[in-house]
């Protein structure tokens, strides 16, 4: 047997944004406020740094026949990529809203998400920052690091 070890580095800021991404959060923030959570009041933004400079939103948009809905993550990622074809992902923020308020700790993506990220990842063959706004405590992680065993052909 040959044991291996995986460690991931993040970081976490409290009570502020990351220097260089504050837009970016507040943009994340913002779009969760628009997000259609009518059935679990969990509305989720999403906010995209493209390498032009773009920014691009997203958030989360429920179904009553779930899973016919789709996460804030790959509603920004898929957005970015349909409308700037062929420009890369710099950074993605994500902000959680529970009954209108914003989580205090940082909320993770989903695993459908993480495998978009690292399919991002693979197309642009560029990893990016992960931002994950809380009320309290901004968590930055690269977004390899979120799904080290993705799928991949």
């Amino acid at each position: 047997m040959d044991k291996r070890e995986l460690r991931i580095d993040y970081f976490i800021w409290r009570g502020s944004f990351p220097s260089g991404y504050e837009n970016l959060c507040r943009k994340a923030i913002q779009a969760s406020g628009k997000a259609y959570s009518v059935y679990s009041e969990f509305s989720v933004g999403a906010a995209v740094l493209l390498a032009n400079g773009e920014m691009v939103s997203g958030n989360n948009q429920e179904n009553v026949a779930y899973p016919s809905g789709i996460c804030a993550e790959r509603t920004a990622l898929f957005y970015a990529g349909a409308t700037f074809p062929g420009v890369s992902v710099e950074a993605l923020a994500i902000a959680a809203c529970f009954e209108g308020k914003l989580c205090e700790k940082a909320v993770s993506p989903c695993g459908a998400c993480r495998q978009v990220m690292s399919e991002m990842i693979r197309r642009y063959k560029q990893d990016f920052d992960v931002i994950m706004v809380g009320g309290k405590e901004t968590v930055v992680v690269k977004a390899s690091d979120l799904l080290p065993f993705s799928f991949a052909i």
